[in-house]
């Protein structure tokens, strides 16, 4: 159990190193009349109020950051604010409402989003040239954050979402197709406004940090067009006729569009964007920890994607020659990103997510092997995992005695991606609860010594 419990610390160890409350303390400071928000001053006494809008996971850590940072008495006098979260991340903020938008481990958009999205809007449609307004974003935001085109449907929208998904679509391809069905994406927040003047402050979920695909970037009016939404569902759906999967007002409006002008191009308001956190920022601490324990760090690379399933396989693999190779030097494998996982057709029940998946696999290339001296870990730095109430997941050699004594098949959970299922049975599920941050996914690998 040593070695379990040495993965979770470097785990817990890249998680830390991202908490959304003191990266936006690291952004924000006070320097006498003034505050400094990334580089950028303001003096108090011009400023009429300072507004706080946003969405995601990250939302209530980095709102009692800002909070922090600015102190009482600022806070007080000036603030107000509406940030769009998973209900378990809300709690009692002095000036800024944490609006609970959907369940916890559903990430899809709901109404209680669009209620919510719709008070963002109106808030920013009263900022004046004497209003500074802070956006705040992190991932899971695009779902937090629903405000369908007039038009469509939120069930429209939702079955979209869901067929892309389904289909394995990347993050930016399902954010380019999300942007261009919005009110708020896209740069919608900033076209809502009149007036102010805009910050954002970004935690990045996004391999390679783009900020015109984070949470389908509402403070950022992008080069994107109707056509690159259309092509990338018609990519998914297939001909020759892939309005069957697809419901005709989306295809109507995202037409329509193709055929006008882009709101885009008369917007004037301008927003600075900031990565404060990223999935490099996680990396590099989890690294740190494993050299404190006595591992030799060996970094397969941040913003990594692919299939869950190859990627499971490829560290079990690394695992194993990596065993063979010393009997003395504790080794650990790091990566980071977001995998993406291939559905299965089945009419079985089963639950998971990526991690999970990730996990199922290497335990599946390992449970013949001899497990001894390996532990596979991979976890969402979000503390959730697809739909369920789980990080993650662990395989070691104590799994892999229960799995055998229990009579299990792992490759049957496999085939039908129902790893949640396996590992609640084998002990192997890493919860976490909310972390209020979310920076992607961290994988571990630890080879112990002779």
């Amino acid at each position: 159990m040593t070695l379990r419990r040495d993965a979770q610390t470097i785990w817990h160890a890249g998680v830390a190193a991202v908490n959304s409350t003191k990266l936006v303390q690291n952004a924000i400071r006070q320097d006498q009349n003034a505050i400094v928000v990334s580089d950028e001053t303001f003096i108090v006494e011009r400023l009429r109020r300072i507004v706080v809008v946003g969405a995601g996971k990250a939302g209530a850590g980095m709102a009692a950051g800002v909070e922090t940072a600015l102190g009482e008495e600022l806070v007080d006098s000036k603030v107000v604010g509406w940030i769009n979260v998973p209900e378990d991340c809300v709690r009692p903020l002095r000036r800024i409402h944490l609006h609970p938008a959907r369940p916890a481990a559903v990430n899809e958009p709901t109404a209680a989003g669009v209620f919510g999205s719709n008070q963002i809007l109106d808030l920013v449609s009263t900022l004046t040239n004497d209003d500074l307004c802070l956006v705040l974003i992190s991932g899971g935001g695009s779902a937090l954050l629903p405000a369908p085109s007039i038009g469509i449907s939120l069930e429209d929208k939702l079955g979209v979402t869901r067929f892309l998904m389904r289909s394995g679509a990347t993050i930016q391809e399902l954010n380019t197709v999300r942007k261009r069905l919005s009110r708020i994406k896209g740069g919608g927040l900033l076209r809502a406004a009149k007036a102010g003047h805009f910050i954002s402050l970004i935690i990045s979920d996004v391999p390679g940090d783009p900020i015109d695909i984070i949470a389908s970037a509402p403070a950022l009016c992008d080069n994107g067009t109707a056509k690159d939404a259309i092509d990338v569902l018609e990519r998914f759906a297939g001909q020759p006729d892939p309005q069957q999967l697809i419901p005709n007002s989306v295809w109507r409006s995202l037409k329509d569009q193709a055929n006008t002008t882009t709101l885009e191009s008369t917007h004037t308001i301008p927003c600075s964007n900031h990565i404060i956190g990223n999935n490099m920022t996680a990396l590099s601490a989890a690294a740190n920890e494993a050299k404190k324990l006595g591992y030799e760090v060996r970094l397969l690379g941040t913003n990594r994607q692919g299939i869950a399933k190859e990627v499971g396989v490829e560290l079990a693999e690394l695992s194993l020659v990596a065993r063979n190779e010393s009997q003395s030097r504790a080794i650990c494998y790091l990566a980071g990103g977001e995998p993406v996982v291939k559905l299965s057709s089945t009419n079985k029940p089963r639950r998971g997510g990526r991690n999970q998946e990730v996990a199922l696999s290497a335990a599946c290339r390992l449970m013949h092997e001899d497990a001894s001296r390996l532990v596979v870990l991979s976890g969402g730095t979000d503390g959730e995992d697809g739909p369920t109430d789980a990080a993650g997941a662990v395989f070691d050699e104590s799994i892999q005695k229960r799995t055998k004594s229990q009579g299990l098949n792992a490759e049957e959970f496999l085939e039908i991606n129902d790893s949640y299922t396996f590992f609640d049975q084998v002990g192997g599920l890493l919860k976490t609860g909310p972390t209020n941050t979310n920076v992607m996914d961290l994988q571990i690998a630890l080879i112990a010594g002779a």
